[in-house]
C-alpha cells in the first residue's frame, strides 16, 4: 500500500489530483476522474455520493487505510481524491491490483 501512497503522493505534486468530496464528484461526472480514492475514516454519506456516482460513472474506486489518503498527498484530513491524468491513474491501479 505505501508504493500506492507514493505515486498518490507524485501525482498530487504533479498537480494531477483534485480533492475533496464535491470537487471529486464533479470531476467524476464531468468523465474527467479516471480513478477515485476515499479514505477508511471517511463519513458514510461520502463514501455512499463517491461509490454512488464511481458505479455509475464506471470510475474504479481505490479505499486507503484511515488517514493515509491526506498524509500521502500533503493535504491531512483531505478523504477524498480523483486523479485526473490517464498515465498516472494506470500506474495506481496496476500497483494496487499487485498488493
Amino acid at each position: 500500500m505505501q508504493k500506492l501512497l507514493n505515486m498518490l503522493g507524485l501525482c498530487a505534486r504533479a498537480g494531477r489530483l483534485t480533492t475533496g468530496e464535491k470537487a471529486c464528484l464533479d470531476k467524476i461526472r464531468s468523465g474527467g476522474a479516471y480513478v477515485a480514492l476515499l479514505d477508511g475514516a471517511s463519513a458514510k454519506n461520502a463514501v455512499k455520493s463517491i461509490t454512488d456516482a464511481c458505479t455509475y460513472h464506471e470510475v474504479p474506486l481505490i479505499r486507503t487505510p484511515e488517514y493515509a489518503l491526506g498524509d500521502a498527498i500533503g493535504k491531512p484530513g483531505r478523504m477524498a481524491c480523483v486523479v485526473t491524468d490517464e498515465g498516472f491513474a494506470k500506474s495506481i491501479i496496476k500497483i494496487y491490483q499487485s498488493i
